[in-house]
């Protein structure tokens, strides 16, 4: 009930013209009169309205006035109701002081004066008024303290966010030096190495064979680096929403085959090897090159965090998707961290060094994404992990981009 809503008052009289007679004298704008011929109605209503008053006949067949106010009072609903008594027995009969054991407030006596009843009404009214503008003015003060601790919360939640971003920045920008530099490093030795030759006169390092074996490892530093630099890239355009897709008809084995046998020196590097188990052939409508991305980033983890062994590749029709499982049997993933893994900048450690920018599984579950798919892991310490890549294999389901960040 608002605090400008009329007051609620209660009469209880058996008989009606008394009612009538009360209500007639009561009765305001600022009031609204219920009227009871009976403890048992009376006690009905007050179960249904809250009231700021409630005048009762003393004399009443049933049950009367004092039954009915010892009623009210021996119950939480109706006990804080204040009670005025009327009664038409003469003051010898000392009603009024059994009826303030009872409970009144007040104690009138018939033939009513209707200034006095006037007067001593609207007072309980304006207390009533005034008990609800408290009460309103309680409950706005209450729903404050809840939003503003709703919005220090959000404060708080926003700066921890904010300190973990700047920390966050600070350890890419670091990783990022770290990264370019030991490619850089290394080609400038192998530049300096070569100027010392030529100084030297010593045409024979120059020779076709070395000439190769010089010309292999710039090239494996400088994809280092264009790798590097392309996944920020892509980072850059998902969260601006401007990835490029490129779509075609992919037969998804023959990829898968191509891939494993182009990590085979890197798997026997890791002293572990990369089974693909055989399947019939699958066609697709994707990206080649961004479904190719992501399955070399699953397989490229699974072969540095798997701790040697057996990596293996699975494909699995599900209805209109695919499924591609890549399982490693390393140390697994912590339950608290599954979560962590697919957001930018997370990395694993291995032998406490960590390894690239943390941005693999990160664009890798986006460009699930702008495929229609999903990538998600399962994990249990100490068993390894599987990662699972679905894709639908219908073009209905393609996105023309990658999901914003």
């Amino acid at each position: 009930m608002s605090a400008h809503d009329p007051s609620k008052l209660l009469i209880v009289d058996d008989l009606p013209e008394n009612l009538r007679a009360l209500d007639a004298l009561i009765r305001d704008d600022q009031r609204l009169v219920f009227q009871a011929q009976s403890g048992e109605e009376a006690l009905s209503l007050m179960l249904e309205h809250e009231f700021a008053l409630a005048i009762l006949d003393v004399q009443m067949p049933s049950m009367d006035g004092f039954e009915l106010a010892e009623l009210m009072r021996s119950t939480s609903r109706t006990r804080n109701i204040p009670i005025v008594f009327v009664s038409a027995a003469g003051r010898e009969l000392n009603y009024a002081f059994k009826g303030y054991e009872t409970g009144a407030v007040d104690f009138l006596y018939k033939p009513l004066d209707p200034d006095a009843v006037r007067s001593k009404v609207q007072v309980f009214v304006t207390l009533d008024q005034q008990r609800r503008e408290m009460r309103r003015q309680m409950e706005a003060l209450e729903a404050a303290r809840r939003e503003q601790e709703v919005l220090l919360g959000e404060l708080n939640a926003t700066q921890a966010e904010l300190q973990r971003s700047l920390r966050m920045r600070d350890e890419f920008m670091s990783l990022v030096a770290h990264e370019l530099r030991t490619p850089l490093n290394t080609l400038f030795l192998e530049t300096q190495m070569r100027s010392l030759q030529l100084k030297r006169g010593n045409l024979p390092a120059f020779n076709p064979e070395q000439m190769s074996s010089m010309i292999k490892r710039d090239e494996r530093q400088i994809k280092a680096m264009i790798r590097l630099i392309d996944d920020m890239l892509d980072v850059s355009r998902m969260k601006s929403g401007t990835l490029s897709i490129r779509p075609g008809k992919v037969e998804l084995m023959a990829l898968l085959e191509r891939v494993v046998n182009d990590l085979s020196l890197q798997a026997a590097a890791a002293n572990a090897n990369v089974e693909l188990a055989p399947h019939q052939p699958v066609e697709g409508y994707w990206d080649e090159f961004r479904i190719e991305q992501v399955v070399v980033n699953l397989l490229t983890n699974a072969l540095r965090y798997g701790g040697g062994g057996a990596v293996e590749v699975s494909v699995h029709d599900e209805g209109c998707n695919v499924r591609i499982a890549v399982r490693d049997h390393g140390k697994g993933i912590a339950p608290d961290y599954i979560d962590r893994i697919f957001e930018p900048y997370e990395r694993g450690t291995k032998s406490g060094e960590p390894k690239g920018l943390g941005l693999g599984l990160y664009i890798s579950r986006q460009l699930a994404m702008s495929h229609g798919g999903q990538l998600t892991v399962e994990s249990t310490p100490g068993q390894g992990a599987c990662f699972s890549l679905i894709l639908p294999c219908t073009e209905a389901a393609l996105q023309p981009a990658a999901a914003p960040a």
